[in-house]
């Protein structure tokens, strides 16, 4: 990069920032979901790209004229769809530096400062979360943490530690045997209330999956699992792994994992816990209780680019024993080793991608920026504004309350049939103010408001409710406006 373009990229990149914060100051004021419908965007733009280099000005005048149309605003406090995707300065700040330095940190010696932050930053957030030192790299043990891209990839990787280790301990048993037979042979286990991406990893992983049923409080229970877990012995199938949830995507249920890890270890059976939005509330000590029996996990993972204030993508993931990973998908090309092999993580081997970007970066500004303090009143504000919530659907006596708020999530409907509430639904997102989307657990369906964006505030919950009750008014008198 010559010196004009260094004094241009400069330029430019002090506009982006005050359009950013300009834009996220003022997200308020934008429609939650965009109206424009599919392959809005290609008149916009020409044929072809272009021959010659266009001016830096043109393409940011172009962001509000091409991009701003189609964006649906996970950060407004009005969006409460799914469950949040974190955000914040520190951590925008923090992937433009990863962007600057660009390495591909897929060995210790292709950028040593991107694995060994790595390393320092699971500990630390492990720490604040209180795991067991058993999960740590600090603690001279086996364990340690790794960044992986989402919690898709964090089940997924560790079905197949846990693959390689009960293929691993039937041979030295049974010898005889072929992998073939082992694996086909190999059974896991899961609520039906867990996240579709348990399904999806034991279609990849190319091994069979249970889906149990919870309890009428739709948590899983351990005699469930001690259940299924016999049941498949005396068939002649070999449990291997099982996921428990702490904060199901529906309801924001937890699954007993204090009697559930017990289970699995009497049974030889790779225990994986997904927190994916729930287990940022762990830094909060009153919320650790509903992790316990965490001790009893192989592997636990949740997803600081979810609640806690780290841009995506940034899913933290621990094992008490990474090595059935490195030895699982080690493949060792000349070019890829270098001198200082086994004195530190290469974590080529504790992922399904080769790359990995600086993610680390990200954790390292925001737990320094903002402190844990910050972070826990981040936690405890956005639980805090979802009982403000689950308060003023109480006042009115035509909804109830699904489940139990625990988090940051209410789920509600109006009395009456699924039918009465899918049409609630479509009128409160048809107006366009607020943003929800549905669930439905034993044939109930319901609405879900997720406390979402960093700038949620009381008097944004009180447009949320009157949204919902002027959408519930036109529902029940009939109305037929749209």
């Amino acid at each position: 990069m010559d010196e004009m373009e260094a004094n241009q990229f400069r330029e430019f990149g002090k506009a982006m920032i005050d359009y950013t914060a300009e834009y996220l100051e003022n997200i308020r004021d934008r429609r939650v979901v965009p109206t424009v419908k599919p392959g809005y965007l290609r008149p916009l733009i020409p044929e072809n790209a272009p021959e010659k280099p266009e001016k830096w000005e043109d393409v940011l005048k172009d962001i509000e004229r091409v991009i701003m149309p189609g964006v649906t605003h996970w950060h407004s406090p009005r969006f409460h769809a799914y469950y949040p995707t974190a955000n914040s300065y520190p951590a925008i700040v923090a992937d433009i530096l990863s962007g600057a330095i660009a390495c591909i940190g897929f060995t210790w010696i292709a950028s040593p400062a991107c694995t060994e932050l790595e390393v320092v930053m699971l500990d630390w957030l492990g720490k604040a979360l209180g795991l067991p030192e058993e999960f740590l790299a600090c603690s001279g043990d086996k364990g340690g943490g790794v960044i992986q891209g989402t919690a898709s990839e964090a089940t997924l990787v560790a079905l197949l530690g846990a693959k390689a280790r009960t293929i691993a301990a039937t041979k030295k048993k049974y010898p005889e045997l072929k992998e073939s037979d082992i694996v086909a042979r190999l059974v896991g286990y899961t609520s039906s209330q867990s996240h579709s991406s348990v399904e999806r990893a034991g279609l990849l992983g190319g091994v069979k999956l249970r889906s149990l049923q919870p309890d009428k409080n739709n948590k899983l229970r351990g005699e469930t699992v001690a259940q299924a877990i016999k049941e498949d012995r005396e068939a002649g199938l070999i449990p291997f792994y099982c996921v428990v949830t702490l904060g199901t995507t529906s309801s924001c249920t937890f699954d007993c994992l204090d009697e559930i890890g017990p289970v699995c270890n009497e049974n030889e059976t790779w225990l994986h816990v997904d927190a994916a939005y729930a287990g940022s509330a762990f830094i909060c000590p009153e919320y650790r209780y509903l992790m316990n029996g965490i001790e009893k996990a192989d592997s636990f993972n949740f997803n600081p680019h979810k609640w806690m204030l780290v841009n995506f993508d940034c899913s933290a993931m621990w094992l008490k024993d990474p090595s059935w990973l490195v030895d699982a998908f080690n493949v060792d090309p000349l070019y890829l080793k270098h001198e200082q092999q086994g004195s530190a993580p290469d974590y080529r081997h504790w992922q399904i991608p080769l790359g990995r970007r600086f993610r680390s970066l990200k954790l390292w500004f925001v737990l320094r920026l903002y402190g844990i303090e910050n972070l826990q009143k981040q936690i405890r504000t956005h639980i805090g504004l979802a009982h403000y919530f689950e308060k003023l659907v109480k006042t009115d006596d035509r909804f109830e309350i699904t489940e139990e708020v625990l988090m940051g999530l209410v789920c509600f409907r109006l009395k009456g049939s699924n039918q009465t509430n899918e049409e609630l639904l479509r009128r409160i997102n048809g107006r366009g103010v607020i943003h929800l989307v549905p669930s439905k657990i034993r044939d109930t369906y319901f609405l879900r408001l997720a406390i979402c964006s960093r700038f949620t505030e009381e008097r944004d919950i009180d447009v949320s409710w009157k949204e919902v009750k002027e959408a519930a008014n036109e529902v029940l008198n009939g109305n037929s406006k749209q």
